[in-house]
């Protein structure tokens, strides 16, 4: 099994930051990309970004130039550096992580259990 472990997730007022983390335990043999989804109430899980293997980047329109993403592959750790948060950044957070637990297995993805992160005043 691969386990995701969020954590970072809360309120905070308009223009503020908050860091997200999200750790990836268990039977793994190589992880692929992670990355970071969103879901607003009444609104569809939306990708937020993402990064592949060797550091490649890709950004909802909506966060570039306010949200970093970045990953420590030695500590199987994808981050998120949130900044200028706006209140329509409020959702519940998703970590998601391509992995695959041996040489043989395909890569499949896996989900954390969600962190909320509130933006108001």
């Amino acid at each position: 099994q691969v386990q995701l472990v969020e954590s970072g997730g809360g309120l905070v007022q308009p223009g503020g930051s908050l860091r997200l983390s999200c750790v990836a335990s268990g039977s793994i043999f190589g992880i692929n990309t992670m990355g970071w989804y969103r879901q607003a109430p009444g609104k569809e899980r939306e990708l937020v970004a993402s990064i592949a293997t060797g550091g490649s980047t890709n950004y909802a329109d909506s966060v570039k130039g306010r949200f970093t993403i970045s990953r420590d592959n030695a500590k199987n750790t994808v981050y998120l550096q949130m900044n200028s948060l706006k209140p329509e950044d409020t959702a519940v957070y998703y970590c998601n992580v391509e992995a695959r637990r041996s040489y043989y297995s395909r890569y499949a993805d896996y989900w954390g259990q969600g962190t909320q992160v509130t933006v108001s005043s």
